[in-house]
């Protein structure tokens, strides 16, 4: 459990610097350049994410069980995570309606991703680790959408094709994770 700990407080930590210490950061980088505060960043990050993959699959197998949720939260999850990967598509996909009208879809999709999990899983890893990453996305949001107002920032209008990409690539990734990844990396199949 204490990787998987120690993971959520590196990863998420370094991806909240924006939320609790965007000052220093922008004084790394005015001092160190860019360069070597997105070098710094992505070792960290990558360092984070491992023990988190790693903490969480060995907390999984001997967990604590908090509560059993019912069989059909899984199937709830699994349907909730479509517009979690869609909203994710839409984070990177240019000048598409979805992002315009949103702002941050990524956040708001981990969000839903962190909820629908919640909804499926009663242990205390899933809580930590989908718990954790509910917190984060929220602070992020928050912190991301008071930055907009205080610069004043107008998102590009979307288009429809890069609308319907986004949301045609979300849904793909959505079914290639759902009826596939899922089962082969962590070993749980959401639709059976």
């Amino acid at each position: 459990m204490s990787m998987l700990i120690a993971g959520l407080v590196l990863f998420l930590g370094v991806h909240s610097s924006r939320v609790f210490a965007d000052d220093a950061r922008t004084a790394f980088i005015a001092a160190h350049g860019e360069k070597t505060w997105k070098g710094i960043f992505a070792v960290l990050s990558i360092v984070g994410f491992v023990l988190v993959v790693y903490g969480y699959g060995e907390a999984r197998t001997a967990p604590l069980v908090l509560w059993t949720p019912p069989a059909w939260t899984r199937h709830a999850a699994a349907l909730l995570t479509l517009p979690a990967f869609i909203l994710l598509a839409a984070a990177y996909m240019p000048r598409n309606a979805i992002k315009a009208r949103l702002g941050h879809p990524m956040l708001i999709g981990t969000k839903i991703w962190a909820v629908a999990h919640l909804l499926a899983n009663g242990n205390v890893p899933d809580v930590l680790l989908f718990g954790g990453f509910l917190v984060w996305a929220t602070l992020c949001l928050r912190a991301a959408k008071a930055r907009d107002r205080a610069v004043g920032t107008v998102l590009p209008a979307g288009g429809a094709a890069p609308t319907v990409i986004a949301v045609a690539a979300g849904i793909g990734a959505w079914a290639a994770f759902a009826f596939h990844l899922h089962a082969a990396w962590i070993g749980v199949r959401p639709f059976s």
